[in-house]
């Protein structure tokens, strides 16, 4: 019988699984184990044939791959240029990918059994360094990557930026929140992708769009996975802002500290303590569960839950955290 050729395209379904673990935000991370593999992002092929849906296909690779059941998932974007999964002169199929965001909790027999299907949860920052601001603004951006930007907007030739809107310069200020600018945290895919263009992504060297460049900042990723994280950073920190999805992340029972923590880890930004708790109590978004907990240490905190109640009264329940 004669082997079925195969399709000039393929669909495939990538996962940004985030959860929190000791006040990190951290993406489930495949592959990787060493020399110099690569991490990347829990991946499967659609089949119509097996799946009506992409999202029962992606349920069912991610739960394959690593053990982990999801929960909350949605769609963040198609990805499909053609280079993203480095083919010489893209020979076979090519393959497009559908990215998802997805978030859940963690837990000790979890973890076992990510551990036992060779996945692992990684720090997202350690992919993205520049976007951690909860100590204040990384070292990094002015020791590393300003500079390197600065000298790829120079040697930009004067043809090519005629062809840039906004022109390199430009787009340096908006990314990084320079003189009258302020930093935006939902700008995360504008920032990778630009440091993806200067070179300084060690992606763009492999793709042979770049030349390979003293240092680049944060750990690359297999293919365009580190796209699809910065696009789901991106997502997440909009997110939160107009809906409670901060709550999948959490425990059904948790303090103030806890939320506030976790809400720091995902924008990437610190908080002022009675400023975030006057917000939360003025959004209505938890109840008090009558409850408290020693764990902290010092005196019994309070134990709150949300209240699902926010979801008939309000359109947009969310966090609208004065970040800048």
């Amino acid at each position: 019988m004669q082997a079925r050729a195969r399709p000039p395209v393929e669909i495939g379904l990538n996962a940004a699984v985030v959860a929190i673990s000791g006040r990190s935000p951290c993406i489930l991370a495949i592959g990787g184990d060493g020399g110099n593999a690569r991490d990347a992002l829990p991946f499967g092929p659609f089949d119509p044939q097996q799946h009506r849906t992409f999202e029962t296909s992606l349920r069912a690779s991610v739960e394959a791959q690593t053990a982990l059941k999801l929960g909350y998932i949605e769609q963040l974007y198609t990805f499909g240029d053609r280079g993203r999964q480095k083919l010489p002169d893209e020979a076979g199929t090519h393959m497009v990918s559908v990215g998802y965001l997805a978030l859940t909790r963690t837990d000790a027999e979890a973890n076992e059994r990510l551990a036992e299907a060779g996945a692992r949860w990684r720090d997202w920052y350690a992919y993205l360094p520049w976007e951690d601001w909860r100590q204040g603004r990384p070292a990094v951006i002015d020791q590393l990557i300003l500079p390197a930007l600065k000298r790829w907007a120079a040697e930009t030739p004067a043809e090519d930026r005629v062809n840039q809107t906004p022109l390199p310069l430009t787009r340096m200020r908006l990314a990084f929140g320079l003189d009258d600018f302020p930093w935006d945290e939902e700008r995360v895919l504008e920032r990778y992708e630009l440091l993806y263009e200067a070179g300084l992504a060690e992606e763009a060297v492999t793709d042979g769009r770049a030349r390979p460049c003293q240092a680049s900042p944060g750990a690359a990723m297999q293919h365009d996975h580190r796209r699809i994280v910065a696009t789901a950073m991106a997502r997440l920190r909009g997110k939160i802002k107009y809906r409670p999805v901060i709550f999948e992340l959490m425990a059904p029972e948790f303090t103030l500290t806890e939320l506030q923590a976790t809400v720091e880890a995902i924008s990437g930004r610190h908080l002022h303590k009675q400023n975030f708790r006057r917000l939360v109590e003025g959004a209505e978004l938890v109840e008090p569960t009558g409850g408290s907990t020693a764990a902290t240490g010092g005196r019994p905190a309070a134990l709150f839950r949300f209240r699902r109640r926010i979801l008939e009264e309000r359109p947009a329940p969310g966090l609208k955290v004065g970040m800048r």
